[in-house]
């Protein structure tokens, strides 16, 4: 997993798999994947899927060369709100972009760095 900056400020972790070698092949499998993951989890809980490449392509807005796919899996850990500042970082975004021979995924670091590892071992894991 490598850490990138996002824009100079936010801390984005990516991860790129070959589709070789992973045990699913799609966007779409891997937020049904993620989504299996956040289901079985006591805490977590699932709030809804985006389709970010079909309504960037509706509104004619420019993509990425080789772009298949482009899903958002968005979900919540939260379990207190102590400020007003925390829903700043909620709900939680993993971002999942298909091309022909690979899948790329990203997410922002998440304030609890328990909750941050549970993500990285999730993805982790959709390598064979």
């Amino acid at each position: 997993m490598k850490k990138s900056i996002f824009m100079d400020k936010y801390p984005v972790y990516s991860v790129e798999f070959a589709k070789s070698e992973m045990g699913v092949a799609t966007a779409k499998e891997v937020i049904a994947y993620f989504k299996e993951k956040i289901q079985n989890h006591p805490v977590a809980q699932f709030i809804a899927v985006f389709d970010h490449y079909t309504h960037t392509k509706n509104l004619g807005g420019p993509m990425m060369d080789g772009l298949l796919d482009a899903q958002n899996i968005i979900f919540c850990f939260g379990q207190a709100i102590p400020d007003t500042k925390m829903l700043a970082a909620r709900p939680r975004s993993i971002g999942v972009c298909e091309f022909e021979d690979k899948i790329v995924i990203d997410f922002l670091e998440a304030p609890k760095e328990e909750l941050h590892k549970v993500m990285e071992e999730w993805t982790k894991g959709l390598k064979s």
